[in-house]
This record gives structure tokens, C-alpha cells and sequence, in this order.
């Protein structure tokens, strides 16, 4: 019969092997933490990227989609331009654009009204269902982006021209009203990005 004595771990041995253990585990879970974290910050990170992306497309879409068509005031009857910038007004751009999608087939204009604005650091869409509203017609409305500081827009017209305001001063009668301009730039201030320059070229 053999009495020999397996060697064991001696107390010490035990309690600095836990200690090691625990040690890791505390690195491993701070590890698995911090990449959750980062993750976290990414996903949040192209979540936003894809906001100003798709912002910008839609922007996009409406300034190089504009169409010649001013539009009836509900006010007072008079015409609003086709394309408004106007510093000072309740928007920062007003356009008639084409190439509303209408795969329902409804008896309806394929051109629409939108317009946009900043509401409480939200870059707010408007669009109307006509093109000539009524006082008591009121648009669908589409927070677009938030954290918006400004938004800003510059028309090119020649000779290495721009203005701020469209239709441009002098531009009046019903050749004012349709007046579109060839090239937009477009600057658009987020808080957390800066400063995000596009060009946009009107279709004619």
C-alpha cells in the first residue's frame, strides 16, 4: 500500500492565487467595459453622421430639384417666390421643388412646397399637401437634426458674384418670382461637428 503524500497548496498559495484571479477578472471586467463604452460612443457617432448625411441628401434633393413655380400667399394673395431666402424671415429657405413621388397615383401636383427653419436648436423640414395653402392649411413638419447652431446659404450669380438673399435685389415682377439660381452654397453650423460646406447645382 502506498502512503505516499501528494503535495497540496499551502494556505498562502491559495489566497495569492485568488488575489491574481481577482485582480485579472477586475482588469478583464474594466476591459469589457471601456469596449462596450467605446462601442457605445461609436454606434452614437455614426448615428449622427448618418442624421447630417441624410440631411444633407434631402437638402439636397429640394435646392437641385427647384422648379420655376412661386407660390399664392394665403395672407394676402400676392406671390411668394419659387426660391426664398430672405434674412429676417420666419424661414431660412423656401423652395418649390419637383419630383414629389406620387405612387398612389392621387390627383395631385408632383411639384411641392417645403421650407426650412431652426427651432429651438432643431433643424425643422415643412412641406405643404398644395402648392397654394390656405391660411388654415397647415405642413407636415420633420425634425430633420438637433444641435444645429445655423444654417447659411450663399448664391452664386456671375463674374465671381454671390448674394445672401434670393431672388436678388433688383429681381422683380413675375420674372423675379420664378427666378432660380444656378449654384447654392450651403454652410451648416452643428455644435459638436463645426462648420459642414456643400454646393449644390440647380437643375435647369
Amino acid at each position: 500500500m502506498n502512503n505516499t503524500r501528494q503535495p497540496g497548496f499551502t494556505l498562502i498559495e491559495v489566497l495569492v492565487a485568488l488575489a491574481i484571479f481577482a485582480l485579472m477578472s477586475v482588469m478583464a471586467y474594466q476591459a469589457l467595459g471601456q469596449s462596450l463604452d467605446n462601442a457605445d460612443l461609436l454606434g452614437k457617432r455614426m448615428d449622427r453622421l448618418e442624421s447630417i448625411q441624410r440631411t444633407m441628401n434631402l437638402l439636397g434633393r429640394d435646392i437641385t430639384q427647384a422648379a420655376p413655380r412661386p407660390v399664392r400667399d394665403p395672407f394676402d394673395d400676392s406671390l411668394r417666390p419659387a426660391f426664398s431666402v430672405r434674412p429676417g424671415t420666419e424661414f431660412a429657405l423656401e423652395v418649390t421643388h419637383n419630383g414629389w413621388p406620387n405612387p398612389a397615383g392621387l390627383p395631385r401636383s408632383t411639384q411641392q412646397r417645403v421650407a426650412y427653419r431652426i427651432e429651438d436648436g432643431a433643424l425643422i423640414r415643412l412641406n405643404w399637401n398644395v402648392l397654394d395653402p390656405a391660411i388654415s392649411s397647415e405642413p407636415n413638419a420633420t425634425t430633420l437634426l438637433d444641435d444645429v447652431e445655423g444654417i447659411y446659404f450663399r448664391f452664386f450669380l456671375g463674374n465671381g458674384q454671390w448674394t445672401e438673399q434670393w431672388p436678388p435685389q433688383g429681381a422683380g415682377g413675375l420674372a423675379g418670382m420664378r427666378m432660380r439660381p444656378s449654384l447654392v452654397e450651403v454652410v451648416l453650423t452643428l455644435n459638436d461637428t463645426g462648420e459642414l460646406q456643400r454646393f449644390f447645382e440647380v437643375a435647369k
